[in-house]
């Protein structure tokens, strides 16, 4: 195989699973950059999500509908983690970290085992399949819709009163308090939202995979980070529903350094120390950019610009 057959075949995997990935990275995006809460739930609602899909999945329930079950499921923990912070006044890193933890033994009450097989179920991927496209095609397509969906959604919410008001609690605290903005109820929303899309991805991911993992929520964070740091290295200063768009673009870059990475014959073992040291990198090319004395390219606000 050539090098450039090697790589086409490496963006055609990057495209489908940083596709799936991106769900996630958009669920991190709306705690990290919306309402400037770093929010650990994610790593609980992501193996969530994929044990309500799966254990749905085998029991009967549509793959589309089992899907929507885990963004529930997802949703549910967002609230936790929400009331947490806002009514116990906990901490949100705390806050996040005390759901996570209690997120795994109701995951396994859920799952019934440390993970279940899908290898034979019709999933959301297999439909598509039978029309003819290959799998990694069916899930590009999938994904795609998927993506374009929650985007489009996530977009027309933020143009809604409540939408904007969710932004303005995370630009400034205070002063949406001081317009009568009740930041609490706000918070919870953004919790809610951020880990059902966390979940969906996790749900998604899982019928791609072919199980469902108790462990699979493990450095997820990363990956949503990563995700959004080079999309906001490589697109500065965009409007919200670009940022959103990037997110995806960033997430698919993520998998294809990975997956280059990979090609070096990386043990499987050194995968989460790989994606940390690629977190890394891009974390850093910000302030490498500013020595050098280029211009800045993260984003001036948190909330995103109109």
């Amino acid at each position: 195989m050539n090098l450039v057959d090697t790589f086409l075949l490496l963006l055609q995997s990057a495209t489908s699973q940083g596709i799936l990935w991106a769900l996630l990275a958009i669920g991190v995006f709306l705690t990290f950059r919306i309402l400037d809460i770093a929010d650990l739930t994610a790593e609980g609602s992501f193996p969530l999500g994929a044990g309500i899909a799966a254990i749905s999945i085998t029991n009967g329930v549509s793959p589309i509908l089992a899907s929507l079950m885990g963004f529930g499921g997802g949703m549910l923990a967002g609230l936790v983690s929400g009331l947490l912070h806002t009514k116990l006044k906990i901490p949100a890193l705390l806050a996040g970290i005390i759901t996570m933890t209690g997120l795994y033994s109701i995951t396994n009450r859920v799952m019934g085992a440390p993970n279940i097989a899908l290898l034979g179920q019709d999933t959301v991927f297999t439909q598509f399949q039978a029309m003819g496209l290959t799998k990694n095609n069916a899930v590009i397509l999938a994904g795609f819709l998927f993506a374009a969906v929650v985007i489009l959604c996530l977009f027309l919410f933020f143009r809604t009163e409540i939408g904007l008001a969710l932004r303005a609690t995370g630009d400034n605290l205070a002063m949406s308090e001081a317009n009568g903005i009740n930041t609490d109820n706000m918070k919870i929303i953004g919790y809610m939202i951020s880990n059902g899309c966390i979940a969906l991805s996790g749900a998604l991911l899982a019928q791609n995979n072919g199980f469902a993992d108790l462990n699979s929520g493990i450095g997820t964070i990363v990956i949503g980070l990563a995700s959004i740091i080079i999309a906001e290295v490589l697109f500065a200063n965009k409007s919200l529903l670009l940022r959103l768009i990037t997110i995806v673009i960033g997430a698919i870059v993520y998998r294809f350094i990975l997956a280059v990475v990979f090609e070096f014959n990386v043990e499987a073992n050194d995968i989460k120390l790989a994606s940390a040291i690629v977190l890394v990198i891009c974390l850093s090319l910000p302030q490498l950019r500013s020595k050098l004395g280029l211009k800045k390219m993260l984003p001036k606000t948190k909330g995103g610009q109109s």
